[in-house]
């Protein structure tokens, strides 16, 4: 017999066997089979198998139903094993979506489902559904009277939320979450190693200079050795100890004690080996982490090996001969984009276009990775990791063409920075206008229940935990339902920034442009004016920072300025010679892109010519030098839409808040200051509420919102106030408007928690999510009186046809030369605090043809009779005249 009739023989007997079992039993022997022999190929089968259980005979009984959600966590488990990260998460998914759904039980599906799903999402970036499922599991174990091993498993969350925090950034939410645990709860010397091992991390990555902790590098050594401690006196915990070593030698590598984190490297990798869980992903982070070391102590070929180590590891067919892997063969995986991201620095020093290229790769794992997350905070932070390495692209692009002399190095160089601007932003707005109604009506149900859990996370104490999971078991499900829509559309992809475009546009606005990228080594800035494009640079660790700092710190209250005004001068100037503006010869029209702390500078406000003088209005500012306009990125400025020429009409919220703390006096005059200016429906005092704003947002041309606002903390969200409630700054999203200009007459409405590629989350950014495109704002607490002054003037300009930035621009030079206002009150703290960012360009009226067409009849019409009529009547004059 040969081995064909062999195959169909053993095929014809299974399909007899399985023939008279019931769907339940079918399952289950398929993941018996898998099992037995896992392999990639296994896993496409079960797949096929799966398929063909739902098309055959729909599952109907619960028995049948958990036998699928068995089979999808044990394909899951396995895919993850593969490398198949995504494929894993949706299996997963899949597992926990039907055991919802079906209600079902007999199954301990937080430890085969939601476990190892929380931990997914925290490998691959996604740190809001890692920290929604592991709050989901957390209150399953804590609520279930019989739950098996809940202590471990509440152990498990405790470890695995502080995983999440240490790698979204909330450091100390992290040590908080770990010391608390260590000091209150029953652990037994395993729990307390491991806890101590990750507190360690998180004090050690507290010690780097944007957070500082106090002894945070004396307690992370401290706590790891204790981890060690702990974990000696148990049986098999060879990783976990392996784990700790590997922290001990990072630290000191990065102290360059380069013995003594060699000798812990070692004893790592030797405990490593005697562990049972080799899993791939894991083989290969520990060969990233010796290249690692190596590549510091400068041995380049020894750590190329390792890297080379990491792609055989996880690259199936990889040739280490060309060095770097294909695009096609890379997957969604942050361990390939750290040796990517290593080798580059390795090429860089002999051959920076290759860099480029292993750069330009892990870009491409990133994007996949990006592609695969809904949450805008895990978009913002995934965007957030990239900023080194475009930083890293750029400088290499710089030494690049002062080699070659090519501009399209610089161009390269302008596109990878305008990749990282506020591309959450872009990336809502192209999907959100070519997603159905399903789509839009989940986003907008996510972005709800996602409002509903801060606002009762924020009530501390009295917050209603079964509430809060209500919220997000909901939010979870929705979510698996949004990537069900969006993976049957095409990957998004940044589109790179039409500079050709560019230049024309800003000719045709008689504009220059500066854009800035702030990296964490160096400022660059990138002018363009005269279809050219030009960049430099300034060192920022120990020079830039503190001097803008200590500019921006002069606008954190009224007396700053007028306490220190030859101060206010000095610094003025040196931020201003620091950014290097170009002249004003060509054009007086500024388009400024800031970037990181930069967002929070009253550009206007600088001084071009260091003066003695004490009167404010003769100082030499830059406002009297350009109009200037802001934008988030080059991409939204080129892509604005025209200013509108047809007649404003205004929506005005105005609460006022009569007898009370909050009340706002000069409110009332700044609306009547607009009303005889504007019609439009003007909401006073309790008709000033959120609902009230809602319902009749889409029918203004201008929108002017003169309340309270708050920029929040890092804990706390912006906010504004209606009069009958505060409204949180993404509450704002799913208004979908679409204004000519939302003018936000409230304090510190630009300002909000800051991130460099994204910018602030602020109030105006809520507004920019939900349409407008054209945003007056402010950048601190503004002065009731002076900004009802500094509105009159500014709307005032807009009834006479003057463009948005101009206006702004106009009514700042009024209220300087304004002689009824007292010189302490001309202080830059009272006029420059609001920025205007949107287009500069107006619409041109189209000429309508049929109009001048029927215009033209009407005119030939009035002139044959008025011809008939002159005649007519002279004819009768002169019969008058002939009697």
């Amino acid at each position: 017999m040969n081995l064909h009739h062999l195959y169909g023989l053993i095929f014809l007997l299974i399909n007899l066997t399985l023939s008279g079992q019931n769907q339940e039993d079918k399952i289950y022997h398929a993941i018996d089979v898998f099992t037995a022999h896992p392999s990639a190929k296994a896993i496409h089968d079960l797949s096929n198998a799966e398929a063909d259980f739902w098309k055959s005979q729909k599952p109907k009984t619960k028995d049948e139903f958990l036998a699928i959600v068995v089979l999808n966590c044990n394909k899951a488990y396995y895919e993850n094993l593969f490398g198949r990260s995504q494929n894993a998460v949706s299996s997963y998914e899949k597992a926990w979506q039907i055991y919802q759904k079906h209600k079902l039980s007999d199954y301990d599906i937080v430890e085969f489902c939601l476990k190892p799903l929380g931990n997914l999402y925290t490998v691959l970036g996604d740190y809001d559904s890692a920290e929604n499922t592991i709050k989901q599991y957390f209150f399953i174990v804590n609520t279930s009277k019989n739950y098996p091993d809940s202590t471990r498993q509440k152990f498990a969350a405790i470890l695995n939320l502080s995983n999440v925090y240490q790698n979204s950034g909330k450091i100390s939410l992290a040590i908080e979450v770990l010391e608390n645990t260590l000091k209150t709860d029953k652990l037994s010397d395993v729990q307390k190693g491991i806890l101590l091992n990750n507190l360690g991390n998180n004090y050690w990555l507290g010690s780097q200079p944007f957070l500082m902790l106090k002894n945070a590098p004396h307690n992370a050594e401290k706590a790891f050795k204790a981890s060690i401690k702990y974990l000696e006196k148990e049986k098999n915990q060879f990783e976990t100890l392996s784990n700790s070593y590997r922290n001990l030698a990072s630290m000191h590598r990065q102290w360059q004690q380069f013995d003594t984190a060699n000798l812990y490297m070692q004893k790592a990798e030797e405990l490593f080996v005697k562990s049972m869980n080799k899993q791939p992903r894991k083989i290969a982070k520990l060969y990233y982490e010796k290249a690692l070391l190596l590549f510091d102590e400068r041995k380049y070929d020894e750590s190329t090996k390792q890297i080379s180590s990491v792609f055989k590891t996880l690259i199936p067919n990889y040739n280490s001969k060309i060095i770097l892997p294909d695009e096609n063969q890379l997957y969604a995986e942050t361990v390939l984009v750290d040796a990517l991201d290593l080798q580059a620095e390795i090429l860089k020093i002999n051959d920076p276009k290759k860099a480029l290229k292993a750069f330009e790769l892990s870009f491409y794992i990133e994007d996949v990775l990006m592609n695969a997350l809904v949450y805008e905070n895990s978009k913002i932070l995934m965007q957030l990791r990239s900023r080194n390495r475009t930083e890293k692209c750029i400088s290499i692009y710089d030494q690049l063409f002062k080699k070659e002399g090519r501009t399209q190095y610089i161009e390269e160089a302008f596109q990878l920075s305008e990749k990282t601007k506020s591309g959450i932003l872009k990336s809502y707005r192209s999907n959100i206008k070519n997603a159905s109604a399903g789509e839009k009506q989940l986003l907008q149900e996510l972005q709800n229940l996602n409002n509903s859990i801060l606002k009762e996370q924020q009530k501390g104490d009295s917050a209603n935990i079964s509430k809060i999971n209500q919220f997000i078991k909901k939010q979870h499900e929705l979510l698996i339902s949004l990537k069900k829509i969006q993976s049957q559309n095409p990957d998004f992809l940044p589109e790179k920034c039409d500079i050709k475009a560019l230049f024309s546009q800003l000719e045709n606005d008689k504009a220059m442009m500066v854009y800035y990228f702030m990296g964490s080594e160096k400022l660059y800035f990138f002018v363009l004016q005269d279809n050219k494009i030009v960049l430099n640079k300034i060192n920022i660790t120990h020079l830039g920072i503190p001097r803008i700092a200590q500019f921006i710190d002069y606008f954190n209250s009224p007396d700053a300025i007028t306490n220190d005004i030859s101060g206010y001068n000095h610094y003025g100037k040196d931020v201003y010679d620091l950014l290097k503006f170009p002249n004003n010869s060509t054009y007086q029209n500024l388009i400024i892109v800031p970037d990181g702390i930069l967002n929070f500078i009253p550009f206007e406000a600088l001084i071009t010519k260091e003066s003695k003088t004490t009167n404010f209005a003769k100082m030499h500012y830059l406002l009297n030098d350009f109009k200037i306009a802001y934008n988030t990125s080059a991409s939204i400025y080129l892509n604005s839409k025209p200013i509108s020429k047809s007649e404003k009409n205004v929506l005005g919220v105005f609460p006022v808040f009569e007898k009370t703390a909050f009340e706002l006096s000069y409110s009332k005059k700044e609306l009547e200051s607009i009303r005889r200016n504007f019609k439009g429906k003007y909401l006073e005092n309790a008709k000033a509420g959120f609902s009230d704003f809602k319902n009749n947002a889409s029918q203004y041309s201008i929108l002017h919102l003169s309340t309270h606002a708050s920029s929040g903390d890092i804990e706390t969200p912006a906010s504004i106030k209606f009069y009958d409630q505060e409204v949180l700054y993404s509450e704002l999203y799913n208004l979908h408007i679409n204004p000519d200009l939302v003018v936000l007459s409230a304090c510190e409405t630009g300002i909000g928690k800051l991130y460099k590629a994204e910018g602030a989350m602020s109030i105006a950014r809520g507004f920019q999510f939900a349409g407008a495109q054209n945003l007056l704002f402010s950048l601190w607490k503004v002065n009731d009186f002076t900004t009802s002054v500094f509105m009159s003037d500014f709307y005032k300009n807009i009834k006479n046809d003057v463009l948005y930035f101009e206006a702004n621009t106009n009514a700042k030079r009024e209220y300087l030369n304004d002689k009824s206002i007292t010189n302490a009150k001309k202080s830059p703290y009272y006029w420059s605090s609001f920025v205007y960012y949107g287009s500069i360009s107006s619409e041109k009226k189209s000429v309508n043809y049929i109009y001048y067409g029927i215009s033209f009849l009407i005119v030939i019409g009035l002139f044959l009779g008025f011809n008939h009529y002159r005649n007519g009547k002279s004819s009768r004059n002169s019969q008058k005249r002939e009697l």
